[in-house]
């Protein structure tokens, strides 16, 4: 446009008009052309996507609109050319290899994260000179990362991070000498770290971890001299620490662990004066840690766990008084605790178990007003127990397991009224038991064992109603066992062996529903086993050998399907044993003279039965079942010859009735207390049928599933109502809905349940004020429940039940919010011998992959549907909002699992966290879109039943390594 003012000299006004606007006009063509070119080129790769209608780019449409200003996620320069990408979170399912790359010179910025491209990236992205920002993380990506990356001289940010691609980490990579972000975390790299990455002087983030990398660490990594974070995490790097990482004075977060690194800490680790989180556990470091360490004033977060370390702990590493988490279990430290942890106020976090520490433990340690979780336990440490404790409030977690602590339990511990774990076991401690423990009314794990302590057992512990534990084995203890422990309904363990407790065993530890593992051996138990005990369906181990028990062995027990063992050796009992799989070994019972039983080394009990006995036994059985069947006769010729209105007001074909209630009877009072199922009675609907309260004349409040009316040659529901029956009446665990009495007649058919006052999960997760109730400790019972109950129908049922409709809306809560699994009407009784194809059930969000695709039901579609599952309880969240969760922009290297949590709760204390972690791995796990690679439920089981804080890999885990596990 310069050349107009030149030519105005010379022509007329109308001239130069007309010159500049051929000129403008000339220049707006090429403009469009360019546009035209470019939406034509993005047009032609959105063709390639697999998913042309579900994806976010409805707007991308027509070549001849400008696509800077319509098209979503599209950007353009000042000459309109397209110049960024923002397409994250778009649903796209696609490659790159369509991508036009030649045809797009001016891109600067591309966006392609969470999405679900994949393949690999083609070499033509070496076109995008101009390129600034490149992120396509959180896809499927696979492949070796080309070469040709390095091309892009004018890169400022890379982010490959969690997709899958192989190979090395091409050395090109150190060309992009203005990229201050490098992000290649959670994929399947392999090889060394190149050298060449020290030329990248602009970095200020380099994220590696969660890959198979080798070799050592390149000493040009301390080239590097803008570094703030490193994570090299979770990978197979050996070698030593370079020193040149010394020289890192910009860095903040170093986090090395998970490796098989050797050597010593480098004393250079002093000139790391900004760092504030350092983590090397999980390797082989071995030696001193240098008393450089306290140099590091700014340091909050320091974790040298699960190492080889000797020598002293470090003797100032609170020397800037704002370290927060010090962790350096599983060691071999000798000497003393270091005299700067008794004055550093801003502790949180202790754990110093495994080692050989050696110092007097009243001494070594203050108050602290942050303090939660301290672990000291299986040291050399001796001296009393500081009443000190009691002084830190928000203490939840006190071990001091396996030392050689002296004196008598202080009382005012029971001051720190937030304490959850006790662990004080394996010691010389003496004295009684203070009753003023009892008022510690959040304790979950409460371990005294292995000591001297001498006295009964306080009555005040009846108030833990949290308590999960309870250890007191092995001391002097004596008196009855308090009748009182029956009240402590969420007890999973209880052991009070080898004391000197006497009288009989109290009958309300039947009321122990959660009870696992009993051991009340070697005491001097006397009287009878209850028979209430039976009533524990989830109690695996029970010992009550060595005492001074009589009598039979109840019955009873032959109904505890989920006992697999028993010792009730040495004892004076007498009669058959139960015919239970728990009962097959002998010495499980050897020392009670009068046992008999069908078991290799017992008597067989008929033998010292007399004839005429033996002629009762057979006679009368059959005598009473004869009686039974010709009262059924009567009873149902009677029933036909009722008058014909009569018939047709009342019942029209049959009623089935179990448990104890009166079927015809039932009926009456169920119709009468619905009205006739009148709506105002109705409390949910399904797919199947309708649920009502019914309060009958008892004062039993029940829920009622009718189904819907059959219509003219639809069995389907009919054949529902049956699959429920069948899947239900042989059913008894504590996490499944019990079946009270069913009915099927020509007007109604329907199931009677115990009625569960809280209603479904999925509508208490829904409502603000209700969820706030399910707290913490209650959604972690909530999906050990569940996941108990599908163990129970995968593998103790004799035909295994799949449940198929497993959601949070078939998760039904008592009064004390205890989880039932219901609605069977889906189920499927698997046959060894049938195919198992089936048609599509289930609820969307919850079914399996292949159940899509395939039909065939397996109990790894229950396991998928767990996975679903047990993430909206602890995230709060239904599908859509959950997967947001877990895979938004905002998930990045650092973010952790406590950020995804169910904002509604206040923050999980520390060994709840330490289990939230343990149910998102398993349910991730669970959610493998490959059932070959899903545990089994008793595989899930199992793992949060016994899940421990060294299991979980910590409570501050990541998004990342969740997905990546």
């Amino acid at each position: 446009m310069g050349r107009v003012s030149i030519y105005c000299d010379k022509l007329c006004f109308t001239a130069c008009l007309i010159l500049y606007i051929q000129l403008a006009s000339s220049q707006k063509s090429s403009f469009a052309s360019a546009n035209s070119t470019e939406a034509e080129a993005l047009l032609k790769w959105k063709a390639s996507f697999q998913n042309q209608t579900q994806n976010n780019l409805t707007s991308w449409v027509n070549a001849n609109e400008a696509p800077c200003n319509t098209w979503i996620g599209v950007s353009c320069n000042s000459a309109g050319s397209v110049n960024r990408l923002n397409l994250t979170n778009s649903s796209i399912q696609g490659t790159l290899l369509e991508f036009p790359f030649m045809s797009l010179p001016n891109l600067a910025y591309v966006d392609l994260s969470l999405n679900e491209l994949f393949d690999q990236i083609p070499p033509e992205i070496s076109s995008l000179t101009k390129l600034i920002y490149f992120d396509i993380s959180y896809n499927q990506m696979s492949g070796k990362i080309p070469p040709e990356i390095g091309l892009l001289t004018n890169l400022q940010v890379l982010h490959l991070n969690a997709n899958k691609f192989n190979g090395s980490i091409p050395q090109e990579i150190g060309q992009l000498k203005f990229v201050y972000e490098l992000a290649l975390n959670l994929n399947n790299l392999e090889g060394s770290i190149p050298a060449s990455v020290g030329n990248l002087s602009q970095l200020t983030s380099l994220i590696l971890f969660g890959n198979q990398l080798s070799g050592s660490i390149p000493p040009e990594i301390g080239n590097l001299s803008k570094l703030v974070e490193l994570h090299l995490y979770d990978n197979y790097l050996s070698g030593p620490i370079p020193l040149s990482v010394g020289n890192l004075k910009n860095l903040t977060i170093m986090v090395l662990y998970n490796n098989t690194l050797s050597g010593s800490i480098p004393t250079s680790f002093g000139n790391l004066t900004n760092l504030v989180y350092l983590s090397v556990y999980g390797n082989k470091l071995s030696g001193t840690i240098p008393e450089e360490i306290g140099n590091l004033k700014f340091v909050e977060e320091v974790h040298l766990a699960a190492n080889r370390f000797s020598g002293y702990l470090p003797r100032d590493i609170c020397s800037g008084g704002l370290l927060q988490r010090f962790t350096a279990e599983n060691n071999e430290f000798t000497g003393p605790i270091p005299k700067s942890l008794k004055g550093c106020k801003s502790l949180v976090r202790v754990r110093l178990q495994g080692n050989q520490l050696k110092s007097n433990i009243s001494e070594d340690f203050g108050v602290y007003p942050n303090l939660q979780f301290v672990d000291l336990s299986h040291n050399n440490l001796y001296g009393e127990i500081s009443d000190i404790w009691g002084q830190c409030p928000n203490l939840t977690t006190l071990r001091f397991a396996g030392n050689n602590l002296t004196g008598s339990i202080p009382s005012e511990i029971a001051n720190a009224n937030n304490i959850q774990e006790l662990d004080f076991s394996l010691n010389h401690l003496v004295g009684v038991v203070p009753k003023d423990l009892g008022r510690l009314t959040s304790m979950v794990n409460l371990k005294l064992n292995g000591n001297q302590l001498l006295g009964s057992i306080p009555s005040e512990f009846g108030a833990f109603t949290q308590l999960d534990s309870l250890d007191m084995s092995t001391n002097k203890l004596n008196g009855s066992i308090p009748s009182i422990f029956g009240e402590l309904i969420s007890l999973n363990y209880l052991n009070l062996s080898n004391n000197n407790f006497s009288q009989e065993i109290p009958f309300q530890l039947g009321k122990l529903f959660h009870l696992s593992q009993l051991d009340l051996s070697r005491n001097s138990l006397d009287g009878k086993i209850p028979s209430e005990i039976s009533n524990m369906q989830s109690l695996e181990g029970l010992n009550l050998s060595h005492n001074n028990l009589s009598g039979l062995i109840p019955a009873t027990f032959v109904g505890m399907h989920g006992l697999s063992y028993i010792d009730v050796s040495y004892n004076h009992l007498q009669g058959p044993i139960p015919n239970n799989k728990a009962f097959q070994d002998v010495h499980n019972f050897e020392g009670n003279e009068g046992l008999c039983g069908n078991v290799v080394g017992l008597e067989s009990c008929n033998k010292h039965v007399s004839k005429k006995k033996l002629v009762f036994a057979i006679i009368f059985p059959i005598l009473g079942a004869v009686l039974l069947a010709l009262l059924a006769i009567v009873f149902i010729k009677t029933r036909r010859k009722k008058e014909p209105g009569t018939e047709k007001s009342d019942i029209h074909d049959e009623i089935f009735s179990i448990s104890h209630f009166d079927g015809k009877k039932l009926y009456r009072e169920i119709i009468r207390a619905t009205n006739g199922f009148d709506s105002i009675f109705c409390i949910g609907k399904g797919g199947s049928g309708s649920v009502y309260k019914a309060k009958l004349p008892s004062g039993s409040i029940v829920a009622v599933k009718k189904l819907h009316q059959k219509l003219d040659g639809e069995e389907t529901l009919q054949k529902e109502f049956h699959k429920e029956i069948s899947a239900l009446i042989n059913i008894r665990h504590r996490n499944i809905v019990k079946l009270c009495g069913f009915c099927s007649n020509s007007q109604h058919s329907f199931l009677v349940y115990e009625y569960l006052e809280k209603g479904s999960l999925a509508s208490i997760l829904s409502k603000e004020d209700e969820a706030k109730e399910l707290d913490w400790s209650r959604r972690v019972r909530i999906v050990k429940g569940v996941a108990h109950a599908l163990s129970y129908l995968h593998h103790d049922c004799v035909s295994p039940i799949v449940h198929r409709d497993l959601s949070s809306s078939n998760i039904l809560l008592d009064y004390d919010y205890e989880p039932c699994v219901s609605d069977f009407g889906t189920a499927k009784l698997l046959n060894p011998d049938s195919s198992n194809w089936s048609s599509l059930a289930g609820t969307y969000g919850y079914v399996a992959p292949e159940l899509a695709y395939t039909r065939k039901v397996t109990e790894k579609c229950d396991v998928y549907s767990f996975g679903v599952l047990a993430l909206e309880v602890i995230t709060g969240k239904r599908l859509g909002d959950l997967i947001s969760s877990f895979s938004s922009p905002s998930v990045c290297e650092n973010k952790l699992l406590n950020d995804v949590l169910d904002q509604r709760l206040p923050p999980p204390t520390l060994e709840v966290e330490h289990e939230l972690t343990t149910i998102a791995r398993v349910a991730i796990t669970c959610r493998d879109s490959r059932p070959q690679s899903r545990p089994t439920m008793h595989m899930v089981s199992q793992s949060l039943s016994f899940q421990t804080a060294a299991s979980t890999g910590g409570p501050d885990i990541t998004l990342e390594q969740l997905i990546k596990i």
